[in-house]
């Protein structure tokens, strides 16, 4: 099986619609959102269309639950706050059901999928450091946990109770070590490449493979000015960061 794995879209359609172009080259077999289909950017009605037109199963990211009302708005920053307000007001009552609708984890049978962390993933913790790793570790039941959140591509290896990190583009699974992969974000990479992150599990070849790819992000960066939102979400997006 070849999965398709990726996150944070954030309402980016140019974005998204190039990682999905990339993905049909690549003999994709399953695909799967890790949440944050909207927030920050301009076109949250089209990423929803597209990920339901695609048959993409999606968990819930913060931004998501915010939009629908599930989620306190005491949670963001006042950028974020602004584009969940804005992103309520652009969307329709039936897009806000579906992303009410969305769980929390994704459980398969080699792998977990959640947003930020497995340690009450409900509260969308981020995984900054390495108590937040160790707490993610010590509660998966297989050997492969793929999170978003952070927008940073990066991997964390366990082995004999021995954590280390990778940014490798290729990084080949082991049966006898644990793995927490963060796939990057889709519309608004913080890793200092504004190109779109996202992934493969190839489970015939054991390994993953981080992909990205261009996008005109200063187009979409000055519809995210010209509809009246944070000049600093715009920004971002050229600066990757």
């Amino acid at each position: 099986m070849r999965y398709a794995i990726f996150s944070d879209i954030h309402s980016n359609i140019r974005a998204f619609t190039a990682v999905l172009q990339v993905y049909k080259n690549k003999k994709i077999d399953k695909y799967y959102c890790l949440g944050d289909i909207v927030g920050y950017g301009v076109n949250p009605k089209q990423c929803i269309k597209l990920i339901k037109d695609n048959n993409i199963f999606s968990i819930a990211g913060n931004h998501d639950w915010a939009v629908s009302g599930r989620l306190s708005m005491e949670y963001f920053q006042d950028y974020a706050r602004v584009a969940v307000i804005w992103t309520q007001k652009n969307i329709s009552e039936e897009e806000k059901k579906f992303l009410d609708s969305l769980d929390i984890l994704r459980r398969e049978e080699s792998f977990v999928l959640a947003h930020g962390t497995l340690y009450r993933p409900e509260e969308f913790h981020y995984m900054f450091d390495l108590y937040a790793v160790k707490k993610t570790f010590a509660l998966m039941k297989c050997n492969l946990c793929f999170v978003g959140h952070t927008h940073c591509a990066e991997v964390f290896m366990e082995y004999n109770g021995k954590i280390s990190y990778s940014v490798e583009p290729i990084i080949g699974i082991e049966t006898d070590k644990k793995y927490i992969v963060n796939v990057g974000s889709v519309g608004q990479p913080r890793d200092s490449d504004p190109r779109a992150s996202f992934c493969i599990y190839d489970t015939v070849k054991k390994e993953i493979e981080f992909c990205r790819v261009d996008y005109d992000w200063k187009t979409t960066s000055q519809e995210i000015i010209n509809a009246g939102l944070p000049a600093f979400l715009a920004n971002r997006l050229i600066e990757g960061k």
